[in-house]
């Protein structure tokens, strides 16, 4: 009994969850379509502390929008830096992390360009994008890795086959053969021969692909709409082949605000008389649904 008590303290220290979230950053447009960042931000981070991941990498994140979030999310500190200037300007792409679960020993970021080291823009990409890292180190158990977080562009086609490249090579040089996490939008989904870069590097898994367990009724971009299907994934998690997923999921989970017609109405006949219900317009806080890993390594 003792050793099997130890056994699975070991592999629960050695368990990490982590996810990739587009928050959408904040745009008058969509305020004006009902998409509400206050609304929205509590329902991002109510969902991010429900399934309270140790951590997880956010994108399109400006500075006010990630104050925002910080006040919010239970917990978590962060690491990376403004896309437009190295500091606050512009997004980040940011990674939360659980204060209680893990250190961070090291960081930085760098641009997705022929010049990683300066703020620029890369080859024909239409923004400054950027993939902020950490070194983690998890309080129990010890467990050290490195954590890589990115936004590709979304026009360039160049420099998102260029940025693959150089995000690969980078992994190679910061972690060294460490454990490795990269998440992400990387505006290529899972048939694109930019995302076999990183599906057949030698050094990263595609977390869906090696899933032991499965929950992803849909794709990743849904613009807003929860009426939309699609079967492609952009928003990335990968893995190095040493840790095992799992599981891995594609939450789906809305809110609803009230319409003109939001009035009592009586439910269905299988339903107990007392019982009234109101017709309300189904909403989702980002234009992309978040995923989750559940990992051991």
């Amino acid at each position: 009994m003792v050793v099997l008590a130890i056994t699975l303290a070991a592999v629960a220290q050695k368990s990490l969850v982590v996810g990739t979230y587009n928050i959408r950053l904040f745009t008058t447009s969509d305020e004006q379509q009902g998409e509400i960042w206050r609304t929205r931000c509590k329902v991002i981070c109510d969902q991010m502390n429900f399934e309270a991941p140790d951590a997880f990498g956010a994108q399109e994140v400006t500075h006010p929008q990630l104050l925002d979030m910080l006040q919010m999310l239970d917990g978590y500190d962060y690491t990376g830096v403004g896309r437009d200037d190295g500091k606050e300007a512009g997004e980040y792409s940011c990674i939360f992390y659980k204060k209680d679960r893990m250190r961070l020993l090291d960081s930085g970021t760098f641009w997705l360009s022929e010049t990683p080291e300066q703020v620029s823009f890369g080859w024909d990409a239409a923004c400054r994008r950027v993939c902020s890292w950490g070194k983690f180190k998890m309080r129990k158990g010890g467990l050290t890795f490195y954590f890589f977080n990115l936004h590709m562009d979304h026009i360039g086609v160049i420099a998102r086959r260029e940025a693959a490249k150089l995000v690969i090579e980078r992994i190679r040089t910061i972690a060294k053969g460490a454990p490795v996490i990269l998440t992400g939008d990387f505006n290529v989904d899972q048939t694109n021969e930019i995302f076999r870069t990183f599906s057949d590097s030698g050094i990263l898994c595609d977390s869906y692909a090696f899933a032991r367990q499965r929950f992803a009724e849909n794709g990743t971009y849904i613009a807003f709409d929860p009426n939309l299907k699609t079967e492609q994934r952009i928003d990335h998690i990968f893995v190095s082949p040493r840790f095992k997923v799992e599981h891995y999921g594609i939450l789906t989970n809305g809110y609803w605000t009230p319409t003109a017609d939001s009035v009592d109405q009586s439910a269905t006949a299988n339903g107990p008389t007392e019982l009234r219900v109101k017709q309300y317009r189904h909403r989702t806080p980002s234009d992309h649904y978040p995923v989750i890993a559940k990992l051991t390594y």
